[in-house]
């Protein structure tokens, strides 16, 4: 009688203590949520198509919003400095920023071009394919940014005209939207968002850049 009554005591403790160190579904999924978001932070190769899907989009979406926002602090903290120079200054810098808005428009619109053939010959696992897609949609956007370089940087004292600004700007500012111009292709391959995987990375060496399918 006291051995059962003991086995009893026993076997209530262990189903205590199992309860309590057992995750709950509730904890499992907080903890998997934040280990997505500290991976995205970190930084990790990975191979997309498998995998949990919302795992798969924190993992990319947290990297591209991070991106946009550097991008607009860059923005803020351009205009800040360059406003201690007075207004006719801050309006080079406006207008200039304007054109490159355009620029970021086609940048960005080439990029969801590349990576919807990048990704599609990932799903199709062949990496070889989308090595070539990204080495020429690279190729691509540097041809691109040079042909804005050569016609829009003579062109920046009409440009700044075209768009109404002041005498100053057009003389003394057209010198920085000249250079802004010229040096197009950073902000071209900036705007670039390539799907990256394992086997991605590793087929830019192995395949033929320029090989056709």
């Amino acid at each position: 009688m006291a051995d059962a009554a003991k086995e009893d005591y026993l076997g209530t403790i262990a189903t205590v203590l199992e309860a309590s160190t057992t995750p709950s579904a509730g904890n499992t999924a907080e903890e998997g949520t934040w280990s997505a978001i500290k991976e995205a932070l970190r930084g990790s190769h990975r191979n997309y198509t498998v995998g949990p899907i919302g795992r798969s989009i924190i993992l990319l979406a947290i990297p591209m919003v991070l991106e946009m926002f550097m991008e607009s602090v860059f923005a803020v903290v351009d205009i800040f400095w360059v406003a201690h120079l007075g207004t006719d200054a801050a309006a080079t810098v406006g207008l200039t920023e304007s054109l490159l808005t355009l620029i970021y428009a086609l940048a960005i619109g080439l990029s969801i071009g590349a990576t919807a053939t990048i990704a599609r010959r990932i799903g199709e696992q062949n990496p070889d394919g989308a090595a070539r897609a990204a080495v020429q949609a690279i190729a691509i956007a540097i041809f691109v940014s040079l042909i804005i370089a050569v016609v829009g940087a003579p062109l920046a004292p009409k440009l700044l005209e075209l768009m109404g600004g002041s005498p100053w700007v057009i003389a003394h500012g057209s010198s920085f939207t000249r250079v802004m111009l010229a040096g197009n292709i950073t902000v071209v391959m900036l705007a670039r968002r390539y799907p990256e995987s394992a086997n991605t990375r590793r087929s830019f060496t192995a395949a033929p850049a320029w090989a056709p399918r």
